[in-house]
């Protein structure tokens, strides 16, 4: 029986619209695990043109008349992506057979510890037989990287025709679910931003994410979660409904690239170590709860738990940092991101932006507001949708034509949704801004301005990176591009192979040139810290007991959090130990010197 197991201990997670959409097509033949993001239809149908055209593969046009268009443009896509994979895959394992110098390159690229790269090593060495050896080794112990999908449960706004509102199956969220449902792939939906009830109930109306005859899921549920509680809720969520949560990927809530959702003053370490320890008792509650949804669906009910990973992103820089995941935590992947906007070879990213990702300083990334979602937002300075969106700020043209609508969800205006991005609502409420200007000071005038027009569209933002790179024309006002990089990105500073970013990711090679790189958690606990201070000086609204109670709870989980630290960094007389124990005790000062404000009795 073949024994397929990752030859990696690394994948790469969904980033932006644009930026992972065919990174499958680009990396899956080397085994790399990745995610497209399956929200925007439209990007995805261009890229369908794109890759048949490419590959020589026919290609039927899906246009929007088709009654259920977006839903039949994601599976298209995604069996066109499939099939690419596998013939790329065939051909990579042929030319390891054939080719020493590949089987070499390949083996340096895998980690050190795994035991398909000593297997494959071993091969090499063998001498005469070499390639017969190696085909049979690689048919039973390699396959190609999963070909995983992302959709953010909350956007899944409600869609109409001619005025009337269509049923639900026709959100943008669920139509996205029946497209991945539809395709051939076996692999993984990442449910990202939390619980969308309606959306996970959605989920058993397709076979392939209940178990087979024998107890095979050929499609399979991740959860990205921020922390333990909310994990063990949405699993059971699942599990009465007879559907398994196959792998919970823990994401930093604010050392991540993307839309940052802050925890309660929860840090990464701590979080891990409560996953850790509660694992089995997570398989053990889950399963039982499991076990009757798939008995009143009468299913056949498996005798074990089914499989269940724990893996972790947001923030990993270091080969040192990789290696302390998976040997402390025992987590089963780590996603690496944000570095990998810098691999050709693996994401699609337009020149221009890439070479601002390659100058940009610490001082360039910072959390904004510009999101529609009103959910902070991980932004770069300097991209062109800045410069377009300022220009029509200047010009009294403040906000977008919101062409897509994904973003639509503000039902201020009625049931059918717009867009804070938009032109419409930013017109809306600056008028409602200028009728009451004579009142307000010109402090508060202009932040309340920039707070209404500071709102990007993302959804053309986050797409038009992949049609500069390959040159598809890009209709409608002009947007730019929005790319949303952890800050971890600073410490990355040139264009690197996928190869040599494997090397850097194993500990055989690095491409980090900048030595002040602060260790993962302790930049994650520095921008705890700020966000609070930031928190408690721009808060503008009546202050309650509750609000206070919230600060002080944060804050208390923070200072627990260096403790945990503490302990954890205690164990090694190692220099990098001791510059870790003395970055703890200043952001520990620093904390202690936040004042929380009381409420004035009255």
């Amino acid at each position: 029986m073949a024994i397929h197991h990752s030859p990696h201990n690394f994948h790469i997670p969904v980033m932006g619209l644009a930026y992972t959409i065919d990174s499958p097509i680009r990396v899956a033949q080397y085994g790399i695990s990745s995610v497209i993001s399956i929200i925007d239809d439209e990007l995805i149908e261009k890229m369908n043109a794109f890759y048949s055209e490419k590959f020589d593969l026919p290609y039927q046009e899906i246009s929007k008349k088709a009654h259920d268009y977006r839903a039949e443009r994601i599976t298209s896509y995604l069996n066109l992506a499939d099939t690419i994979v596998k013939e790329k895959f065939s051909k990579f394992k042929t030319e390891l057979s054939e080719s020493k110098l590949a089987l070499e390159n390949f083996i340096s690229s895998l980690p050190n510890s795994s035991d398909f790269k000593a297997g494959l090593s071993n091969l090499l060495h063998e001498g005469t037989a070499f390639k017969d050896s190696i085909k049979d080794y690689l048919e039973t112990h390699f396959k190609p990287g999963n070909i995983d999908v992302n959709i953010m449960t909350k956007v899944d706004k409600d869609n109409f025709e001619k005025g009337e509102q269509l049923p639900t199956e026709f959100n943008d969220a669920h139509a996205s679910l029946r497209g991945f449902a539809n395709s051939n792939l076996s692999s993984s939906v990442v449910l990202s931003a939390g619980m969308n009830p309606r959306l996970y109930s959605y989920f058993e109306n397709f076979k392939d994410f209940f178990p087979d005859e024998n107890g095979e899921l050929k499609k399979k549920i991740i959860l990205k979660v921020s922390d333990y509680r909310s994990a063990i809720i949405q699993g059971k969520f699942l599990a009465k409904k007879g559907l398994w949560v196959s792998e919970y990927r823990i994401e930093s809530g604010l050392n991540c690239g993307g839309h940052a959702f802050a925890t309660e003053g929860f840090l990464l370490g701590p979080i891990l170590e409560e996953f850790k320890t509660k694992k089995t008792e997570l398989i053990q509650d889950t399963f039982e709860v499991y076990k009757k949804g798939l008995a009143q669906k009468e299913l056949a009910i498996p005798e074990q738990p089914l499989a269940l990973k724990i893996t972790v992103q947001g923030g990993v820089g270091t080969a040192d940092e990789q290696a302390f995941l998976l040997d402390n935590y025992q987590v089963d992947s780590v996603g690496w991101g944000t570095p990998f906007l810098l691999v050709s070879e693996a994401t699609s990213v337009d020149k221009q932006t890439r070479d601002l990702l390659v100058s940009a300083k610490e001082s360039d990334f910072y959390l904004s507001g510009i999101s529609p979602l009103g959910v902070p937002f991980n932004a770069i300075k300097g991209t062109s949708n800045e410069f377009h969106k300022q220009k029509r700020i200047d010009n009294n043209k403040a906000g977008s034509s919101c062409p897509k609508k994904l973003l639509a969800l503000s039902k201020e205006f009625g049931a059918e949704g717009v867009c804070t991005a938009s032109k419409k609502y930013q017109d809306v409420k600056l008028k409602e801004l200028e009728a009451k200007r004579a009142d307000l000071s010109s402090e508060i005038y202009k932040n309340a301005k920039a707070k209404i027009t500071e709102k990007a569209c993302l959804c053309v933002g986050l797409a038009n990176a992949s049609y500069l790179e390959n040159d598809i024309a890009i209709k409608g006002q002009e947007q730019g591009v929005v790319i949303c990089p952890g800050p971890n990105m600073a410490y990355f500073d040139k264009e690197v192979s996928l190869f040599q970013m494997m090397q850097h990711i194993n500990g055989n090679a690095s491409v980090i040139s900048n030595d002040n790189r602060p260790n993962m958690f302790v930049k994650e606990l520095k921008m705890y810290v700020d966000y609070l201070k930031n928190e408690i000086d721009t808060f503008s609204e009546g202050l309650s007991a509750k609000q206070i109670k919230k600060w002080t709870a944060f804050k208390s989980h923070l200072f627990d959090g260096i403790a945990y630290y503490k302990g954890l960094f205690a164990t090694s007389l190692s220099s990098e130990y001791s510059t870790i124990q003395q970055e703890l005790q200043h952001y520990k000062n620093e904390l202690i010197a936040v004042k929380i404000p009381e409420l004035e009795l009255v």
